[in-house]
């Protein structure tokens, strides 16, 4: 079978019931192994091995990220600009350690958040942490504000056997991925899927199913992976969202894959979802 995505693996106990016991989260930033997630330019830090870095529990707002085997792992607040655009780490999460990559977006997330959220939406007054991080609590009204997930659809569209796939203009060149678009409110997955396709590629679908998921952390997406049946091949291309789209065989999918000399595209990175869509596409197991 087809790896599953990058981000989905299982982390870590996420120790929800401490989160609401101040005083025993207290106690584990006291304990001789807990350690804290390690910040390089605006994101966490990794080794040689790609692996997390971590140290010793500093800074005045610590964020409980959970137990790992007993562990307490925190993370604080980094200094500068957390970044909301991948492009900027690709190199690093090609290195990245896939057992650890579901902790990098969790505190990485959680950081994006936190910076974003220093105030009340309700009336305006600054907010504090609260439950171990993962909620803000405002000091003057009192309403408590939790982290956001931003879901996306990403998804493929198949027709006589051929799969559509499109670029955008900050791609590499040569490089083709899913057609993607944030979940508007009042709408379902399944509309989400055929609005979006039909706004950018100009194509109707039926029988959309659902395939997989992986968060984001950039600032903090949920991407939500599926598959869908097209009723044509006729594309009209929405050319603000996109530079091209095309049909693709499922031979030509595979060559991409493996890193054939002569694909005629260059396919998504490991760490994306798309990637592990094509992958379950030409293993037979996206039906």
């Amino acid at each position: 079978m087809p790896p599953e995505p990058f981000f989905a693996g299982p982390g870590i106990d996420r120790a929800d019931a401490l989160r609401a016991r101040p005083d025993e989260v207290a106690a584990l930033l006291g304990n001789e192994r807990a350690t804290a997630v390690m910040w390089s330019d605006g994101a966490p830090a990794l080794g040689i091995d790609g692996r997390l870095q971590w140290q010793s529990v500093a800074g005045d707002e610590p964020l409980f990220l959970g137990l790992d085997n007993g562990v307490p792992r925190f993370s604080t607040l980094p200094d500068g600009t957390v970044p909301t655009d991948s492009r900027a780490h690709f190199g690093m999460l090609g290195q990245l350690a896939p057992d650890d990559a579901p902790l990098f977006a969790a505190a990485l997330s959680l950081a994006n958040w936190h910076r974003r959220h220093g105030f009340c939406s309700v009336c305006g007054s600054p907010t504090d942490p609260n439950r171990g991080g993962w909620s803000r609590e405002c000091r003057s009204c009192s309403a408590e504000h939790y982290p956001r997930v931003d879901p996306v659809v990403i998804m493929l569209a198949e027709h006589n056997g051929r799969m559509l796939l499109g670029r955008q203009p900050q791609y590499p060149p040569g490089r083709y991925s899913a057609l993607a678009g944030f979940v508007e409110p009042g709408e379902t997955i399944e509309a989400a899927v055929a609005r979006e396709l039909f706004e950018e590629a100009g194509i109707r679908v039926t029988n959309v199913r659902y395939l997989a998921s992986q968060p984001w952390p950039f600032p903090s997406s949920l991407m939500i992976g599926a598959i869908a049946d097209s009723t044509g091949a006729a594309l009209v291309i929405d050319r603000t969202e996109l530079d091209d789209a095309r049909w693709f065989t499922r031979d030509e999918v595979k060559a991409a894959l493996t890193g054939d000399g002569g694909a005629s595209f260059l396919p998504p990175p490991r760490f994306a979802i798309a990637r592990t869509l094509l992958e379950h596409w030409v293993a037979g197991s996206a039906s």
